[in-house]
């Protein structure tokens, strides 16, 4: 079940994202954020939560036998999409 959850979140993710790039451009998807303090909260808040997650998903894949490296590189190129293709390809979710 929390699979499927995960599945149909990155779905919808990634549409949303398409959505934004085809109209906005990769660019246009960052430089809101560079407009006012109000904005750049929520890109600093995202970028603290993503190395939060880097540092968890760092240990985590360590203590499963998975080289972490390229999670971390994803997620620093694609933001929320890397964590998420993750947990979806992690084999026990129970230990979360």
């Amino acid at each position: 079940m929390q699979r499927i959850i995960l599945i149909i979140t990155l779905i919808g993710f990634l549409a949303l994202t398409a959505v934004a790039v085809w109209f906005h451009g990769v660019w246009g998807i960052f430089e809101p954020h560079f407009k006012s303090f109000g904005a750049a909260q929520v890109f600093v808040d995202l970028i603290i939560a993503l190395v939060l997650f880097m540092v968890w998903m760092w240990r985590d894949a360590k203590s499963t036998g998975r080289n972490p490296w390229p999670w971390i590189i994803l997620t620093m190129l694609t933001g929320s999409i890397a964590p998420l293709i993750y947990l979806i390809t992690r084999k026990n979710l129970k230990d979360i």
